[in-house]
């Protein structure tokens, strides 16, 4: 990943888990950035270097990504030991509660769980790509990559990619089916089963307690994006006391990883 700011790598083992961290150093305004399932710290690569000349940029793995390791106990963790995983490399990493959460996908529910129950440890949320509840065309995926061989692991992400990726660049469709390829056994079932909790999984306010969020929070969904549906964003946005919508024409659930120009939008929000 290249930066111009200085880079420091570190390794937090916090209860039964190693987590991996970067933090692009400088000055300026923090921001902590949560990854979507089965995406790893990769994903940011043109945000950090669009951003940390002027930002502190933290950047973390999950277990079960990148070199994130479960070292006792199941390999499915659950949302809130995502939070606590997020709490204490905010801790570690010296993150202001002043800061930014940037997250993506699934990431935006383990950041509003956070604020929810951390209501003075971050003044802002920008999710992407969030939902309240997954829309039809998530579960038939969910279902469909169920249903294959987890060993044609190439099979599995040609299916994500069909569903809800088709706007990527062919690089990034690449190392998608790159990173399922080298995915270890336990990997792959921690993502099948975090597949099955999504379809059975309740609404987000039933899981979050979105009213309790006091962080101003900026959702922004890609308007051609297939797995979640546009009224279900703005009725997400609803149930956020403060809490401003933006709609991005001509993109995907991928958003900047799509085109590049989005982290314009990203710009605008941070210089608020």
């Amino acid at each position: 990943m290249k930066a111009s700011a200085p880079c420091f790598k570190g390794t937090l083992k916090t209860k039964r888990f190693l987590i991996p961290y970067r933090i692009y150093k400088n000055n300026g305004p923090h921001i902590i950035c949560i990854n979507g399932v089965q995406q790893s710290m990769a994903m940011w690569q043109t945000f950090v270097s669009r951003f940390c000349r002027d930002y502190r940029i933290v950047l973390f793995d999950f277990p079960n990504l990148g070199k994130a390791r479960v070292i006792s106990g199941s390999p499915l963790v659950s949302l809130e030991e995502q939070v606590e995983i997020l709490s204490e490399v905010m801790d570690k990493t010296g993150t202001s509660p002043d800061g930014s959460i940037c997250a993506a996908s699934w990431g935006g529910v383990i950041a509003a769980a956070f604020a929810a129950k951390y209501r003075d440890r971050i003044k802002r949320l920008i999710l992407a790509s969030l939902g309240t509840k997954p829309n039809k065309k998530m579960i038939e995926t969910i279902k469909k990559g169920s249903s294959l061989d987890m060993n044609n692991r190439e099979q599995v992400a040609q299916t994500l990619i069909k569903s809800f990726g088709e706007t990527l660049p062919p690089r990034i469709k690449q190392h998608i089916v790159n990173q399922f390829r080298t995915m270890k056994e336990e990997s792959v079932r921690a993502f099948y089963e975090h597949g099955l909790f999504v379809v059975s999984s309740k609404q987000l306010s039933e899981i979050v307690d979105l009213r309790n969020i006091k962080a101003k929070t900026i959702l922004i969904n890609g308007e051609k994006d297939t797995i979640i549906d546009l009224e279900d964003v703005k009725f997400l946005a609803s149930q956020i006391p403060d809490c401003e919508l933006k709609i991005i024409k001509d993109v995907g659930h991928f958003l900047h990883m799509e085109r590049e120009e989005v982290l314009d939008i990203y710009e605008d929000i941070l210089r608020q």
